[in-house]
């Protein structure tokens, strides 16, 4: 690629991505990068996940519970779709989604938090119940 994708931020970055999203997804990306895409794909890597992703204050589910409901209120629902999924890695429930989904009618309204729970619901039932409830 055009410019060189190590460092520290970069390789704690593909630890934490790897981790989060699966290693099947972020091969899937990985092996989609192009010459076009590879800065773009490396500052993801190192800001979002080697930086934001891997400070120690809060955990990983409490990241997944703001990153879902921040995408929820934002309308990005692909990327919302992502990270419910990744969600299950990191030890958050269905009721913790509700509960962002909450969140999200009263302070980005109710549309949007509307279609944050279809979209949710249907990740649900395409994990067979692996991230229910009553989890």
């Amino acid at each position: 690629m055009s410019q060189r994708a190590n460092g520290s931020a970069y390789s704690t970055g593909m630890r934490t991505r790897r981790s989060i999203l699966g290693e099947d997804y972020v091969e899937r990306v990985e092996a989609a990068k192009t010459d076009f895409d590879e800065p773009f794909q490396r500052f993801i890597t190192e800001a979002a996940w080697g930086s934001v992703w891997s400070r120690p204050h809060w955990t990983k589910r409490e990241r997944s519970i703001v990153t879902v409901t921040l995408l929820a209120a934002l309308g990005h629902m692909d990327e919302l779709v992502m990270h419910v999924r990744a969600a299950r890695r990191t030890g958050a429930t269905a009721a913790d989604l509700q509960e962002a989904m909450l969140h999200v009618a009263v302070y980005a309204g109710i549309p949007a938090a509307n279609e944050g729970m279809r979209r949710i619901k249907e990740v649900l039932s395409q994990l067979d119940g692996r991230l229910t409830h009553e989890d």
